[in-house]
């Protein structure tokens, strides 16, 4: 008996390890539902391993792959509406990505509404998805559907709200945040900060008791917030909260977003004033007069009409930045910004003594109005940015964003010690201490950025400029082209190795390498050294920190540049097969559509495994050299199982 078990072990032993290895935290279950004569609700859920998470279908470029509903023929439709979220998926500051992305954990469901031409039998496509934990990201994932338009209609429950709803949460908690300090710093405005003993000194008048102050104190601080609130709920009525979601990655709003905000920025330096009408001013002090309730109201919409020179960029700004949050973002963002407005106004109401402890009014208002106009103009090209990411338009790079930030902050920091004056600063004799400070401090924040031009990631501002890759030099200045590399040119006198060596590009850490596993086979015999294959992925972070923590070692570096052919292949690489390329994967069952489908079935079926960065070791007959790496952070370990490599096909 234990013979026979010991057998059928050895026997299940291949299929134990493939199953194993080869990941899939992600299920999902489709449905369609017939809503009326040719219309159908197309349905697919996903249920999501813990501490996996799936991304959504709208993300921004340069990031993961966006969940996606492909259709094999799109001609059968009369029309299709746009995928519904179910839940909306919560918006996250990915630390892997450094960029602030939309996903689910747990479940997620999506939906489409398709109107198919009459006499369609059947619906086909697939739906592509991308996986990732707080580690690792898989290849990008590919499921068949059919749907048969014969079959009896199924309904599929909408699923419940997950992890997502409280990552939404996180995310409306930081608005609020910043929408908070927003309102703390239009306290400090030339506009608004006079306004706290007007408006002190008119309750004082006007209340017979020191109740009635508290009482009146309270309304009017209760409608600061109410007006602020109803400016937000207006912004969501207007677009939708799920449309501003969609709107976030909208190439044309993100223009919008730039212009609105270099405008804002321009009138906080000085050049105009955004005002509103006199006579709305006039009409809504008069209301004042009146008192008690009505008074309050009438207070507070006048603190919002005639402080909207001050505060109107900074409110405009935080409703841009919440409307790219989407969801109710820019109604949370409101109540932050009018919660801090209030509460000065409000407690200085309740509490009169206090106000000889404000310092005075002057010239140091209008500078706070500078410094938020030269931030407002920063922030401005992130958006710019996010519009030339879309369009892939190459117009703002990496280093040209840069070099901008670093022009914005440089002329901050010389304006905040004196060098440079704005059309209404006053004369500044000395300069406080605190400025002082905040202006070594941005001299040394723009100073800090000045590597970043030549390539240095420049961690503490990541979320902001493009990507690395998206730069005139990905790999940072300083690198010899691949055509003048001795490696490269060693063997060009052979017609054959010649043509396979136009084929190389350069890599990480200026290696030269392959993006085809049978060309860099061939010329790893041709030029007989074993062959480095690297199965890598565009959005995969862990191989980005290899490549540079590990790969930039001296030792490692000339290992793999002296020792080894290299070939990376990308499984997430989106490019489409030619359809005589197109097969139907023997060990997993589905289609091969793309060249990293392509690259990923490989690895499957011939390691077993589908993560990345995976690292495997060849001789010239594509035999294992040794045992394959994953990700290995330790220098040394990683230089040793190289040098292995080399010391066993030697032998």
């Amino acid at each position: 008996m234990k013979t026979k078990l010991a057998l059928l072990m050895l026997l299940l032993m291949p299929f134990t390890v493939l199953f194993s290895q080869i990941e899939q935290p992600v299920k999902w279950t489709v449905s369609k539902e017939k809503l009326s004569e040719n219309t159908y609700e197309l349905t697919f859920s996903a249920t999501i391993e813990q501490n996996w998470h799936l991304y959504s279908v709208h993300l921004p470029e340069g990031g993961p792959i966006a969940t996606s509903v492909n259709f094999s023929d799109a001609s059968i439709f009369e029309s299709t509406e746009d995928i519904v979220e179910v839940p909306v998926p919560g918006k996250h500051f990915d630390s892997s990505f450094q960029m602030e992305l939309a996903y689910w954990s747990n479940e997620a469901t999506i939906k489409q509404v398709v109107t198919v031409k009459p006499g369609t039998e059947s619906i086909e496509g697939y739906v592509e998805f991308m996986a990732c934990d707080d580690e690792r990201c898989l290849p990008p994932d590919q499921i068949d559907f059919n749907f048969s338009l014969k079959e009896k209609p199924v309904v599929v429950k909408e699923s419940k709200t997950t992890d997502a709803a409280s990552g939404e949460n996180k995310s409306y908690w930081s608005i609020f945040a910043l929408a908070f300090i927003g309102g703390l710093a239009a306290l400090l405005t030339p506009c608004v900060f006079p306004m706290i003993p007007m408006t002190v000194s008119f309750f004082t008048k006007q209340s017979t008791n020191k109740l009635v102050g508290i009482k009146n104190a309270i309304q009017y601080g209760i409608f600061i917030i109410l007006i602020y609130v109803v400016l937000g709920w207006l912004v969501v009525l207007l677009f939708g909260a799920d449309a501003l979601n969609a709107l976030s990655t909208n190439h044309w709003f993100n223009l919008f977003f730039f212009i609105l905000l270099v405008v804002f920025a321009i009138s906080f330096l000085g050049a105009f004033e955004i005002v509103l009408p006199t006579s709305w001013v006039n009409k809504a002090d008069a209301g004042a007069d009146k008192g008690g309730l009505i008074g309050s109201f009438f207070m507070a919409l006048t603190l919002a009409l005639v402080s909207f020179s001050c505060t109107g960029p900074i409110v405009g700004s935080l409703l841009v930045t919440a409307a790219s949050e989407g969801g109710m973002a820019p109604l949370v963002g409101m109540f932050g910004f009018s919660l801090a407005l209030a509460l000065p106004f409000s407690l200085f109401a309740m509490f009169p003594g206090y106000l000889n402890s404000l310092p005075k009014s002057g010239g140091w208002l209008n500078s706070v109005k500078v410094v938020l106009g030269f931030l407002e103009l920063a922030l401005a090209f992130k958006f710019l940015s996010n519009a030339d990411l879309v369009l892939d338009l190459h117009l703002l790079e990496r280093e040209v964003y840069i070099a901008i930030w670093i022009a914005i902050f440089g002329a901050l920091g010389f304006y905040l010690l004196g060098k440079l004056r704005l059309p209404h600063d006053s004369p500044l004799e000395f300069l406080s201490v605190p400025r002082l400070l905040l202006g070594l401090l941005v001299l040394s924040f723009t100073i800090y950025m000045i590597p970043g031009l030549w390539g240095a990631p420049l961690k503490l501002i990541s979320a902001f400029p493009p990507p690395l890759e998206y730069s005139e030099s990905p790999q940072g200045v300083g690198y010899k082209s691949l055509h003048s590399s001795s490696y490269v040119m060693q063997q060009s006198s052979n017609k054959d190795i010649a043509m396979l060596e136009q084929k190389m590009e350069v890599g990480p850490q200026g290696l030269s390498v392959f993006h085809d596993y049978d060309d860099a086979l061939a010329y790893a015999k041709a030029v007989n050294k074993p062959l480095f294959i690297d199965f890598t992925g565009k959005a995969c972070v862990n191989c980005r920190q290899m490549e540079i923590n590990v790969w930039s070692d001296p030792e490692v570096n000339s290992l793999m540049r002296n020792e080894y052919v290299v070939v990376a292949l990308y499984v997430d690489y989106r490019k489409k097969l030619a359809e005589d390329e197109q097969y139907v994967s023997e060990t997993t069952g589905k289609k091969i559509r793309t060249v990293g489908n392509k690259w990923s079935d490989f690895q499957i079926s011939r390691y077993k495994i589908n993560s990345q960065p995976y690292y495997v070791l060849v001789d010239n007959e594509e035999n294992e050299l040794n045992a394959p790496k994953a990700y290995e952070p330790n220098i040394k370990a990683y230089s040793e199982w190289l040098q292995k490599g080399v010391d066993n096909y030697k032998k």
